[in-house]
């Protein structure tokens, strides 16, 4: 029988600050322990948690890290490297956002940029191995995304050479992490260009079904895409190794919908909220999660519009708790059941 969902456990990046305790990972391992979760993601990319040029060559280090962690009770669940994945595939309408992402010496130098992102990767997996983790978590980057609305009509061919070019990108990182066994899974998030099933799909396809392309699972990302998010997971669940628990809402009404007419995200009919306060089946998705033998973290994701991150926080911890299926090893009807007789079998089947 597949084992119980882990968790609760809750993504670093959107708490991290220059102000105590959540400027370290010590302190904030130790807040966010007393909060009831049992488990970090650490953002690569943040230097206040952990220096991944140290860890993508000691293990030591890693181990260090680890054990600061489990002072609290906490242990380290992904590396995260979204913002480093985004950075492998930057259309150039976006380079002066993006530039952000990268340290001050590569801005302005989309190649530099590149380079050392795809660097930064490949210590990620080293260091994931390091660490004793399987799964790492990311973005894939976007070359097609300005063309997502089909007009003006798209010359054709335009998305197939995106795809071809994302996959030549990303297959040389991908076999490093095939090299240290450890999976790349995707976020599928709006501003990428995998960011459903069907470009994901086209993606693997583009990849030559790389083993170790997969899916981090979001279904905040799907519910504002109108998307059935519990069938994804029926598609999917051979390839989702990681999963962000974030909630959303979709308010659609007379002036607006899926595009939310460029509102700030107070105004918007689509709109991430703190855990409970949104629309999604969270108790479907765990039942169905449950169902396909998922295994790993259930990781919250805070990127509420409205609450405090603290409160969503300390929120986030009992709501997950709760809703994690502890799996049975038995069937409810086995007191019913007896012996099996081969013979028994064919008399009842009339033979």
């Amino acid at each position: 029988m597949p084992g119980t969902i882990k968790g609760p456990a809750i993504f670093l990046a959107q708490f991290a600050s220059d102000e105590a305790p959540f400027n370290s990972l010590p302190s904030i391992a130790k807040w966010v322990g007393k909060l009831g979760y049992k488990g970090v993601q650490v953002p690569a990319w943040d230097t206040r948690f952990i220096d991944l040029d140290k860890a993508a060559i000691s293990k030591g280090y890693c181990d260090e890290l680890k054990g600061q962690c489990a002072e609290h009770g906490v242990e380290i669940t992904e590396l995260a490297s979204h913002l480093l994945g985004q950075l492998v595939a930057v259309h150039p309408v976006y380079d002066a956002q993006f530039d952000a992402f990268a340290p001050s010496h590569v801005h302005g130098n989309p190649q530099a940029r590149r380079e050392w992102a795809e660097d930064a990767l490949i210590k990620t997996a080293k260091a994931s191995r390091n660490f004793g983790l399987d799964v790492s978590a990311s973005f894939t980057g976007a070359l097609a995304f300005p063309f997502l609305y089909p007009w003006p009509q798209r010359p054709e061919g335009l998305i197939e050479e995106a795809f071809s070019e994302l996959a030549r990108r990303w297959t040389p990182i991908l076999d490093v992490y095939e090299d240290h066994g450890v999976d790349v899974a995707y976020e599928l998030h709006p501003g990428e260009d995998v960011f459903d099933g069907a470009t994901f799909e086209m993606f693997l396809e583009a990849l030559g079904g790389h083993p170790r392309c997969c899916i981090n699972y979001d279904p905040s990302h799907f519910l504002l895409q109108q998307m059935d998010y519990l069938a994804f997971i029926d598609i999917y669940h051979d390839r989702i190794k990681a999963f962000h628990v974030k909630d959303a809402e979709f308010n659609p009404d007379g002036r607006q919908g899926v595009y939310s007419g460029y509102q700030p995200w107070l105004n918007r009919a689509g709109r991430f909220r703190s855990l409970g306060d949104g629309q999604v089946d969270f108790k479907g998705i765990f039942s169905r999660l449950a169902t396909h033998g998922y295994e790993g973290w259930a990781v919250l994701e805070w990127e509420c519009c409205l609450k405090h991150p603290e409160d969503g926080a300390a929120e986030g911890a009992p709501f997950i708790a709760d809703h994690i299926i502890r799996v049975t090893d038995k069937a409810f009807d086995d007191f019913a059941g007896g012996e099996t007789d081969p013979a028994m079998l064919r008399q009842l089947l009339g033979f």
